[in-house]
């Protein structure tokens, strides 16, 4: 033996053998212990397999003719069993003719050894299925481990994409409260027209992707109010034709703030921003839009603006009461807005009213 050499031991494990004969369990007790197997018996199928559900061996050498239930079947239920079908099946038989041992590999069989068993030949078989066998077991493993580091990643992942999309959307709220604070409002009102405009935009049928993203967007509708002079905002008389030019001048400011992202929640408040005071039939502003010209996210945003400004106190008003703020926008259908959005606002209009009680203004 040359001094860099090194033997590599034979591989040992369990192994479960199985016959009627009480003769043929010792004699391959006596051919397997000394070679470092741990032996177990079972007298026939029925048997093996409550001794597989008990503790799976590392492989299994199994006789035919057994009373209760054969090698065939026996085979056939460890192969059928997703837990035990990577479990070697050595069947041991007397049996010589080659349409038994066809049936027995179509039982699952992965070997044979016929009887009377020689000590070589059952060393061989056992050793090589053990290594396969333990080849098998390292690949799950290593899958187990890959697929549960897999799946640490991926949540790793998600909460850091949670965490950034938390961010951006704070950033987003505080510059759309930002605006609203230009006006006297403390915020909440943002919060109710997503509210609002989701509850909408998911009785008409939107998917709930595109309603989460009328609920983060639809804030943003006034986000160009920023650039509106502060006495035009918050002037408590009515405005005069100059002053309702700059105001109206607010969608546009807010589109072009907004406009040239990449992102697809952004884009939508960009097109809400321009198109939230247009009206269904074309006297609204700024680009005086008519009917379905006008995007249906811009359309569920106006009627969600328009009830929460009526039924809210502002420097040039005092609130509505619910009952004339709803007649308003009843008499306004077909005019100002969307008929089947204002059915659509009617129709979960408790839902409105929960909304509207749960983000009153502090």
């Amino acid at each position: 033996m040359y001094p860099l050499e090194r033997k590599i031991p034979a591989p040992t494990g369990a192994v479960l053998v199985v016959d009627d004969q009480d003769f043929n369990l010792r004699l391959l007790e006596a051919l397997l212990t000394p070679l470092g197997h741990k032996v177990r018996f079972a007298v026939d199928g029925i048997d093996c397999l409550e001794k597989v559900r008990e503790e799976k061996p590392d492989i299994i050498l199994l006789d035919i003719m057994m009373p209760r239930m054969d090698g065939f079947e026996t085979a056939a239920r460890l192969k059928g069993n997703p837990e035990t079908k990577n479990i070697p099946v050595v069947m041991v038989t007397s049996l010589t003719e080659v349409d038994e041992r066809i049936k027995a590999l179509e039982c699952g069989a992965n070997d044979f050894l016929s009887k009377p068993v020689n000590e070589l030949e059952l060393r061989a078989r056992v050793n090589s299925l053990l290594e396969v066998k333990a080849y098998h077991d390292h690949m799950q493993d290593y899958q187990r481990k890959l697929e549960s580091e897999v799946a640490r990643r991926t949540e790793d992942l998600q909460k850091a994409f949670a965490a950034i999309k938390s961010a951006s959307l704070e950033t987003i709220f505080r510059l759309a409260r930002a605006a609203e604070f230009k006006d006297d409002d403390t915020g909440e009102h943002i919060i109710r027209i997503g509210h609002f405009s989701a509850a909408i935009a998911r009785h008409m049928g939107l998917s709930e992707h595109e309603v989460e993203t009328i609920l983060y967007a639809a804030p943003m509708h006034d986000v160009g109010k920023i650039a509106t002079p502060d006495a035009i905002l918050r002037k408590a008389g009515k405005l005069d034709a100059d002053e309702w030019r700059i105001m109206q001048q607010h969608a546009r400011q807010g589109a072009l703030i907004l406009e040239g992202s990449d992102s697809e929640l952004l884009q939508m408040a960009e097109s809400i921003a321009l198109t939230h005071h247009e009206k269904w039939d074309g006297s609204g502003y700024p680009q005086g839009l008519k009917g379905t010209d006008i995007p249906i996210a811009g359309r569920i945003t106006a009627i969600a603006d328009v009830f929460d400004a009526l039924t809210s106190k502002r420097p040039y008003k005092e609130p509505f009461s619910l009952q004339k703020s709803l007649d308003i926008i009843r008499e306004s259908r077909g005019s100002h807005f969307d008929p089947q959005v204002v059915d659509a606002f009617f129709s979960i209009i408790d839902v409105i009213q929960g909304i509207k009680l749960e983000y009153q203004n502090r």
